[in-house]
């Protein structure tokens, strides 16, 4: 029996993008577990969207960021930023030619479709800075000239705990230009036991293939616009942001000292895209409630600051969030 929206009529999408299965696949062969990390990269290369991966060390950060940018056949650039970092090491710079007596702009690492910003937190202020015209705008500029960054562009930022140290706190701007925030944990005893069986020898590991091109995400993004997202839930994706902002008014007045500041309308945004890629990841034309609270988490908690108060009393932005879920009626 064929699915259908049921007030739109719209039909249950057929899998035209055959390569979203086989990403999955192709990064699993690299990454032991971490389901919820290939789902949510999945998503965000599907939405268009940047994203900040954080965890202690050790737990793959940067292989993930690294191997998903290999499983797409672009151009893809690491750059490991550390205190000394300049803002010129990231976007590039002019040099002067002594020769011709010229100046010629010299672009750095931030020109690439795929770019990874490994502890992005222990860089100062002013480098995390330089990315934020980049991430939002897809351009930088360089001596009073601007330029495009590759289509696709796609920030893959890793980040410590703020508790480890010599870690810096992400400016709030920069935070919001992530779309989506995945926390990285611990693996299981039998995940971290394959992880041994994979890694533990002197043979470099096996390389992840290549199993898309940059035409067929392009594709896929255009499907994601094409989903089906009902007036009722984009109201209720609205009402869930606006719950953050002004708890009281929505019913949860027991937040409002909880919560230093809520999310911004870019929060609104992301969980509309996010939930609609979400919805053709599960092969569906048009989203479900469910799509919205699948996401929510990775959307919300890095836009969504608790108050000292909160943070004495052991709650995160994560349980805010499941308390959010839990109140605001669903329709």
């Amino acid at each position: 029996m064929t699915l259908t929206h049921p007030a739109t009529g719209a039909p249950r999408a057929v899998n035209d993008h055959p390569w979203i299965g086989e990403l999955a696949t192709a990064v699993s062969e690299v990454i032991i577990g971490q389901g919820e990390l290939v789902h949510g990269l999945t998503l965000a290369l599907l939405g268009g969207g940047h994203v900040l991966l954080e965890g202690v060390p050790g737990l793959a950060k940067s292989l993930a960021a690294s191997t998903l940018a290999g499983a797409v056949n672009a151009s893809f650039a690491r750059l490991q930023f550390t205190p000394d970092l300049l803002p010129s090491d990231l976007i590039g710079t002019e040099v002067y030619n002594v020769k011709t007596g010229e100046f010629t702009i010299r672009k750095g690492p931030v020109f690439a479709n795929f770019v990874l910003a490994d502890e992005v937190n222990r860089a100062p202020a002013k480098v995390q800075s330089a990315l934020l015209e980049a991430m939002q705008e897809r351009q930088v500029s360089i001596g009073g000239h601007s330029f495009a960054l590759p289509d696709p562009f796609l920030v893959l930022a890793t980040m410590n705990p703020l508790e480890q140290e010599g870690t810096y706190s992400l400016p709030e701007a920069q935070l919001d230009r992530f779309a989506l925030k995945l926390v990285i944990r611990y693996p299981s005893k039998e995940e971290e036991l394959a992880v041994l069986e994979r890694m533990a020898r002197t043979v470099a590991p096996v390389k992840v293939r290549s199993v898309v091109s940059l035409d067929e995400i392009r594709t896929a993004r255009l499907a994601v616009d094409r989903v089906v997202l009902d007036a009722r839930l984009k109201q209720y994706i609205v009402t869930l942001v606006h719950a953050t902002r002004d708890p009281k008014a929505n019913g949860l007045a027991e937040l409002a000292p909880r919560i230093r500041y809520g999310a911004s309308p870019r929060a609104s945004i992301w969980l509309a895209l996010m939930s609609r890629a979400n919805a053709l990841l599960d092969n569906r034309s048009f989203v479900v409630p469910g799509d919205i609270k699948r996401v929510a988490h990775d959307v919300l908690r890095h836009r969504i600051i608790p108050t000292y108060e909160a943070d004495a009393e052991g709650v995160t932005s994560d349980k805010l969030i499941d308390r959010l879920l839990e109140t605001v009626p669903v329709p």
